[in-house]
């Protein structure tokens, strides 16, 4: 494969259309497995000029930065069995990789996601959605992505999460259950709480 110039360093993502086009082409292509969801992903990416393979990066992260709040954190725990940092990572980027529609809704309410299948796979996870663009972006340039982020005006790094202070604890089941009622009907082992 015939290497291609990197940009300049940028803080600009992909325009949310296009985003969502290849989230939703990865749906319809790996019908449900995730594994090969990561490869179409990946095969989706290295077709765009890297500048596009940086803003794929760029939009991810801005949504998990946008869903890095208390009530999801409750809905991944429900949904998982418990939800350490990264495992909260791996929550977010499986909501992502479920395409524009649940995205949305969940972003709006967590607990929405009770609809949602996990296709056999034991964790609602899907860590791999965060490195399908470092991926692609290594194989047509031979460079690192982090290289070219602007980071001085991309300011929705993990690093820069916003603080939060969680509004329910797994040793009060009844503070999970006023979050995500349903969530907590579906997932909960204590599930009968009056």
């Amino acid at each position: 494969m015939r290497m291609k110039p990197v940009p300049e360093p940028t803080a600009k993502m992909m325009d949310e259309d296009v985003f969502w086009g290849i989230v939703q082409t990865s749906i319809d292509e790996s019908g449900g497995d995730r594994e090969c969801q990561k490869d179409v992903l990946v095969g989706e990416l290295e077709k765009l000029e890297p500048i596009h393979i940086i803003g794929f990066r760029l939009a991810t992260d801005k949504m998990l930065y946008d869903t890095y709040n208390s009530k999801f954190w409750c809905a991944g725990y429900l949904m998982n069995g418990g939800c350490s940092d990264d495992a909260f990572e791996y929550f977010r980027l499986w909501v992502i990789s479920r395409g524009r529609d649940v995205f949305n809704a969940a972003a709006a309410n967590p607990d929405s996601l009770v609809t949602q299948d996990g296709f056999g796979e034991e964790f609602y996870e899907f860590e791999e959605l965060w490195y399908v663009a470092l991926t692609a972006f290594k194989n047509v340039t031979g460079k690192e992505l982090y290289d070219y982020i602007n980071y001085e005006d991309f300011k929705f790094c993990e690093g820069n999460y916003p603080d939060f202070v969680f509004d329910w604890s797994e040793d009060e089941p009844e503070s999970m259950k006023e979050l995500c009622p349903n969530l907590f009907a579906r997932f909960h082992k204590d599930n009968n709480l009056s």
